[in-house]
């Protein structure tokens, strides 16, 4: 049955029936009428233009009372602020990565690795320094650059000073940085801080440690005869899941040998071979030959010998494995031996794919012949570094230079002095200076001996004074300078020597003449300036007239008369000043005769003398 009337719907039926959907737009109901859409299509319109109009007129109220999804996302919902969280002071920095080093500071870290080959480690540490506050901070990897080239040359105080530099200075330290530290800490027998710097990156650093780090732990332990420590340190090791490290057995086994327990050194070898069951790494079998003729077990170090080195041998051999061998041959009576296994390190040695010698193989040599008197064969060992492609450094020389002045060889040891600047880009070091300077001293070549230690000088070293005092006439040296030139160098070497000795009047009065005969008359002011006024010190009549003469000389005679009567008047007002603070004391009845507290007397002034 169809309706026979339209139906139709008050507007204030329409109103009320629609206006809890209109209160919140965003909890939107549907409308009970539109969602039978269809049947009211069908039964409420009787042309198809209402129909239409009406569809225009539900679609437009739909958008009213049902707001489209993307404007419900784009509102924007009103956010908590999060609370700022400063960072910890202490908080462990995470080191860069290998990635930083590209561009301007990759350039920078060439420049410095550039001047550490040419063996000029202060320009680099004073080059490094200078560019960390500058547009091209250097990285964590030229710092640890330098601190190794510190490093290889001993400088201790020097690295840990840089070290600090760098910390303070914000770059956060890898494990190479904190390895290298380590080295330090044993290398001058600081056991127990060594140990606690282990123990910081163990707990604090945000990375894990490295084979590398046990080693040098391990070994700095040995070496300090603490190998029950050391084999704690390997169980610690093989707990934090490393790989059974040979050249951490090989360390503990050299540390037994040293002990003479052969038993211990035996059983750390076994319980390596449990773990790895082949053992293929020359170092082990090296420090096994050392250890057994240490030991005077010859019959067992040969077999050894023989079996790693044979022609069906698997073992993997490279300089340091030669080198255990080689030390050992050549400590223990077995020198021909040791001259073919050298000759046959030579032969293989074929760098960059093999290496076979290095500098602490021919360190060996050199010593083995030097001890047997046999110099010229020492000398010719060294020189064929070159032709292997192995560069001796400035310990090197200094080794061998130390032994020939020690033999009496000076012509010799001058001769490779002369080279380390020539045929090789190496500085001879304060080391080097003072084993020349005591060699040309004990066969009264005393010009020789000045000569070097001002090359010394001129070279911007500040020397050991003490390691000197005893051979030269440091007033000689100073004269020289300035007669060459040298005037800062001779200032600075006598400064050095105002901080460090106690000099006397004759040593001021030395330079002094000296400076004046050359003009430096500003020089000569400022230093009569120091002399006036240490009472310590004085200027004799004779030397009073030599310094007047040459200021009247150039005509700055008033300079030098000024500057006596400031002096004077400072001395005048001293002690006046010293006469009113006695008449104050007396005046209040308070005199050191008369006071009978200890205490007090020696807050209370005295009397100025005249």
């Amino acid at each position: 049955m169809t309706l026979s009337k339209k139906l139709s719907f008050s507007p204030h039926h329409f109103k009320t029936l629609i206006k809890p959907y209109f209160n919140n737009h965003y909890h939107c109901y549907p409308l009970p009428f539109l969602s039978h859409h269809r049947l009211l299509h069908s039964s409420l319109f009787t042309t198809p233009e209402e129909a239409t109009t009406s569809r225009r007129h539900r679609k437009l109220l739909l958008r009213v009372v049902e707001p489209s999804l993307a404007s419900l996302r784009n509102q924007t919902q009103p956010q908590t602020p999060k609370p700022h969280q400063t960072p910890k002071p202490n908080a462990a920095r995470i080191p860069e990565h290998v990635s930083v080093l590209t561009g301007a500071r990759l350039n920078l870290h060439n420049k410095i690795l550039a001047l550490i080959r040419d063996d000029d480690v202060k320009e680099a540490d004073l080059f490094t320094r200078h560019s960390i506050y500058s547009n091209c901070k250097p990285t964590i990897f030229t710092c640890n650059a330098v601190l190794n080239a510190l490093l290889q040359r001993s400088r201790y105080g020097q690295l840990l000073e840089f070290y600090r530099f760098v910390i303070q200075a914000g770059l956060a330290p890898n494990v190479v940085t904190y390895n290298i530290v380590l080295n330090v800490y044993f290398d001058r027998k600081n056991t127990e801080t060594a140990l606690e710097h282990y123990k910081f990156v163990m707990n604090y650093a945000p990375f894990r440690p490295t084979p590398t780090t046990y080693r040098i732990v391990v070994k700095g332990l040995v070496e300090n005869l603490e190998v029950d420590r050391a084999l704690k340190i390997k169980e610690e090791m093989l707990e934090k899941g490393f790989a059974p490290d040979p050249i951490v057995y090989h360390y503990l086994i050299l540390g037994f040998g040293e002990k003479g327990d052969i038993d211990g050194a035996l059983g750390v070898y076994n319980e390596l071979k449990e773990k790895l069951g082949v053992v293929s790494d020359g170092v082990v079998y090296g420090s096994l030959v050392k250890l057994y003729l240490h030991n005077g077990m010859e019959k067992e170090a040969m077999e050894c010998y023989e079996e790693t080195l044979g022609e069906d041998s698997n073992v993997v051999m490279g300089a340091m494995a030669y080198n255990l061998m080689l030390d050992g041959l050549s400590k223990n009576g077995k020198f021909d031996e040791a001259l073919r296994l050298f000759d046959r390190m030579l032969e293989e040695h074929n760098p960059p794919r093999l290496i076979c010698v290095d500098l602490g193989s021919f360190k060996i040599m050199v010593d083995e012949y030097c001890r047997q008197g046999r110099f010229m064969d020492a000398i010719n060992v060294f020189r064929i570094m070159g032709e292997k492609r192995c560069k001796p450094d400035t310990s090197s020389f200094n080794n061998l230079i130390k032994q020939l002045c020690g033999s009496e060889m000076l012509p010799e040891a001058e001769e490779l002095y002369k080279e380390m600047g020539d045929k090789w880009p190496n500085k001879p070091d304060e080391y080097t200076y003072i084993l020349l300077v005591e060699s040309c001293s004990g066969i009264n070549r005393a010009d020789d001996a000045h000569r070097y230690f001002t090359k010394m000088v001129e070279s911007g070293m500040k020397p050991n004074l003490t390691a000197f005092e005893k051979v030269i006439d440091f007033d000689k040296v100073v004269v020289g300078l300035i007669k060459s030139g040298k005037i800062e160098e001779a200032k600075g070497l006598f400064a050095h020597r105002v901080e460090t000795q106690k000099l006397e009047v004759g040593s001021y009065e030395a330079m002094l003449r000296a400076l004046c005969e050359t003009g430096k008359l500003d020089d000569v002011l400022k230093m009569v300036d120091d002399i006036v006024t240490n009472e310590k010190l004085g200027l004799s009549s004779e030397m009073n007239e030599v310094v007047t003469n040459a200021f009247r000389k150039e005509g700055r005679e008033a300079e030098l008369m000024k500057l006596f009567e400031e002096k004077e008047r400072e001395k005048a007002k001293a002690l006046a000043k010293e006469d009113a603070n006695y008449n104050t004391f007396s005046f209040l009845g308070i005199h050191r005769s008369f006071t009978g507290n200890e205490e007090t007397k020696k807050f209370l002034p005295l009397r100025p003398s005249r």
